[in-house]
Formats: structure tokens, sequence, C-alpha cells
């Protein structure tokens, strides 16, 4: 039976063909197709200023930059996240401030943020986790009462809503993802929602070494910028999958269901049930306490079934690199005990509803071989 990865890209003929028209044209980098995909963005988002770079860990390296963070700021971010969203704040030379998760949605604990603010917070990163959205109007009431900037790392939840508004659309900076696991790829990529063209204009310095191109083909640098913008070959696969994602993340929803319906009374935990902010970027279980220490023996049941299976993430602050900064294991217990218990499991558009049966069934006889 063919191996079902936790994850893969839709990728139609008519995409693939504009990629091929993009290499016979002879424009393979920052172009025309790039302008395009940006138009269209800004479109969903509202009419705001959407600018692309080559990752979504750039869009938030910049973002950072735009909000002014710098040396000596703090920003307050969670640990149940990939690790580049505190690495950008390490990068901008400010210190990454953790808190803990609400463990009912495995995302950041707005009321412990709240208690973490210092003299020194200059920002927030909250992230949507598997696509579930962070309680945009708290979020926001805590930025504006105590004058910090927002960066939302998005990353995950493109096509999400908070109460009906899409993601992108309101808001301060926001970050999307186009990595080939995301709900829309451009195979490798991000972007920036800005809040107005002056933002714009300093990001689009900041992705390409701080230049400023006159007409006569001079140019001028006038602040420190890096090499991150996107391709128009990338590009042209983001133009395809756009006008999709919608669909793709309706039936995200649908396959989500059918979980809900296969592991009731299953002893696992399960996400949250959101079935209309939600964009179900994963699927991720939780496993009982008891079981946390069999986890990777599970993974492995489960691989020899035919079945992929991802742990999305370990908690950032006991890596080696945050340990060497201070952060210890205890220091966030809610983060830590999801972290060594979430499992990701398949979920992709592509996928049947028999594939959701086949998973559970392999997951079923798994935890029973586990608990033998």
């Amino acid at each position: 039976m063919e191996f079902l990865p936790f994850t893969r890209p839709a990728i139609d003929e008519d995409t693939i063909a504009s990629v091929s028209a993009v290499l016979r044209s002879g424009w393979l980098t920052t172009g025309p197709k790039c302008k395009e995909l940006e138009v269209a963005l800004s479109a969903r988002a509202g009419g705001r200023p959407v600018r692309l770079v080559n990752s979504a860990t750039a869009a938030l390296e910049f973002a950072l930059r735009i909000a002014g963070v710098k040396e000596g700021d703090e920003v307050i971010t969670t640990s149940l996240t990939w690790v580049a969203s505190a690495n950008v704040v390490l990068t901008v030379g400010a210190t990454p401030v953790f808190v803990d998760i609400d463990p009912a949605t495995r995302l950041i604990d707005l009321d412990q943020v709240e208690k973490a603010i210092t003299a020194r917070t200059r920002a927030i990163i909250p992230v949507d986790l598997a696509g579930l959205p962070v309680d945009r109007d708290r979020l926001y009431q805590l930025a504006q009462l105590h004058g910090l900037r927002v960066i939302e790392d998005a990353a995950q939840s493109q096509g999400a809503n908070w109460q009906g508004r899409e993601l992108g659309s309101f808001g301060d900076l926001v970050a999307f993802s186009f990595h080939p696991n995301k709900n829309m790829t451009t195979g490798e990529g991000g972007c920036l929602v800005l809040n107005d063209e002056t933002e714009a204009r300093l990001f689009e310095k900041l992705r390409l070494q701080g230049v400023t191109r006159a007409p006569d083909g001079t140019y001028d640098c006038d602040v420190l910028g890096g090499k991150a913008n996107l391709t128009d070959i990338a590009a042209a696969i983001g133009l395809g999958q756009l006008p999709h994602l919608d669909a793709l993340n309706a039936r995200r929803r649908e396959l989500a269901r059918w979980y809900f319906k296969r592991l009731a009374g299953v002893d696992v935990g399960l996400p949250p049930a959101d079935f209309s902010q939600s964009n179900w970027h994963m699927f991720q279980i939780v496993l009982p306490e008891a079981l946390a220490a069999q986890r990777s023996a599970l993974i492995q049941l489960l691989k020899e079934a035919g079945i992929g299976s991802g742990v999305h993430y370990p908690a950032i602050h006991t890596t080696s690199l945050y340990r060497q900064l201070g952060w210890k294991a205890g220091d966030l217990p809610q983060t830590e005990s999801i972290a060594a218990r979430i499992l990701t499991l398949p979920l992709f558009p592509q996928m049947q509803d028999s594939d959701i049966d086949r998973v559970c069934t392999a997951l079923i006889h798994a935890l029973e071989q586990i608990q033998a």
C-alpha cells in the first residue's frame, strides 16, 4: 500500500504549465509574476500592501525591523512553534520572552502575556498553531493598552479568520508562509501584510540589500538589508495556488470532521473543534501522559503501517541554544507537557475519507500495541 505522508502539496497541471512558461520567458528572478501575486494577495487582504519574500522567517525578521525592535528590547512569544518564531528575535538583537500556552487551545496564553509585559517589551509575536487563530480581540486590546506592536506569525493560518474577518485583512504586521507543507505554497516563500506604503517601501529595501534603484541604473543603499527576494518561478506556483485556497481549506475541514468521528472515544486529546475560523493546517492529537515516553515507538509503528506523522513542535526553550540563554525545563509546564505528547497526523486536500479510516485504524492498533 502506498505510503501516506503527513502532508503533500496540491499542484495542478495548469500551475506546472505556468512554471514552464516562466522558465521559457528568460525572466526567472523577481519580476512580473511576483508583482501579480502581490496584487492578488493585497486584494485578499482588503487592499493592504503585501510584499513577497523567500520565507516567512524573513518576513518576521523584517517585520521586527520595521517595528523598530532592537538590542535591549523584549518580544513576547510562544515556545510551542517552529524555532524561527524566536530565532528572528535574536537575529535583530532583542530578547525573546516565552510565556506558557493555554493547554485547551495550545495557543499562547494571553493572560500570561499580560503578566510578562515589562518596560522593555516592544512587541508580541502570537502564533496560530495548526491554523487555529489566537484571540485577536484580546490580543489587540493588550497591545493597544501597553503600546506594543503585534507581529502575527500567521505562517500556518492563511485563509483562516477571526469572527468572520480573514487574517491579514486587519491588524498590524501579518506574516504568512508558502512553504510546501502550508495550505498554499510557492515551493519556498512567504509574505508580509503591511500597514501602509511607507512600511512597504522599507520592506522592499530590507529584502534586497537596502537598495533603492534610480532610473539611470545607479542605486543608493541607506539601510542594512538582506537577500530575501522571491523568484518569478515561485510566484507562478503561488498564482496557481491562490484561487484554490478556499476550496482546499474547505476540504481540510471536511477531513478534520471525519477525524473527529473516527477518533470519538479514543483515549487521545483532540484539537479544538473549530470549523468556522481555523484553516486546519494540521490535525494534531495529544497522547495521554502515561504514553508520552512511547511517542517515538508510536511514530515507528505508524510508519511501519505506511502512515507518516510528525512532531510539531519540540518546545523551543528546551533546545540547546535557548538553554544556553538561561531557559530550562520546568519554566513552561503546560508547553512542555503538550510538546512531549503532541503528534501530527496526515491531513492534506488530496486525501480521501478512506485515508482517514486507514490512519485511524493504524493509530488505534498502534496505541493498543504500545499499551500491551
